[in-house]
């Protein structure tokens, strides 16, 4: 296993079963993630643990259009594909070079597929009435990468503006400010 691998292993242990306690009556819910509804955000995290499968493999990822799975039975689906992923990222190769299709270091964008099953599932968690606690370990790791990648992440749209914390603030809250995560959503 790599260092991406096991963080992402502790990753899904934690967001596989937010998504499987989400029910069908809160697909339709307001999320953190003013663009995303619950259902939108699954579909959103089906589109990351795949694409990220083959991103690992350097093969070409498809993130023109975000699959509709919730037709299907996507909350035994999300755990087989997150295995997939850990698996694809579990190759020391995976690590290797710079992506042919994201033109980044593969470590960065191994990365990028943690601080979605990270910073996700904690956004469908918020919207549904469940608890969230992350890995520790990754968190840490996710600070360092969204000081390095934060002002082009913001550029491209994929964080909103840092949200102050307390200077006391504990890790997570100090990256979901950083993430532009509005810290005192609720659900409505």
């Amino acid at each position: 296993m790599t260092t991406i691998s096991k963080l992402l292993r502790e990753s899904a242990d934690v967001a596989v079963p937010v998504l499987q306690g989400v029910t069908d009556d809160q697909l339709a819910a307001a999320t953190p993630c003013a663009e995303f509804r619950v259902g939108d955000l699954v579909n959103h995290l089906f589109q990351v643990v795949v694409n990220f499968q083959a991103l690992a493999r350097r093969e070409p990822a498809d993130f023109s259009g975000t699959p509709d799975v919730l037709g299907t039975d996507w909350r035994a689906r999300f755990a087989t594909e997150t295995e997939k992923l850990i698996a694809a990222w579990s190759d020391e190769s995976a690590l290797e070079g710079v992506s042919p299709g994201m033109g980044l270091p593969q470590p960065a964008v191994g990365r990028m597929a943690l601080l979605d099953l990270t910073l996700h599932p904690w956004d469908l968690a918020v919207a549904t009435g469940r608890p969230y606690a992350p890995s520790p370990a990754a968190v840490e790791e996710l600070l360092v990468m969204v000081d390095e990648m934060g002002p082009m992440a913001r550029e491209w749209k994929v964080f909103g503006e840092p949200v102050p914390t307390a200077a006391d603030a504990d890790p997570f809250t100090r990256l979901l400010g950083q993430a532009g995560r509005d810290l005192g959503w609720r659900r409505p």
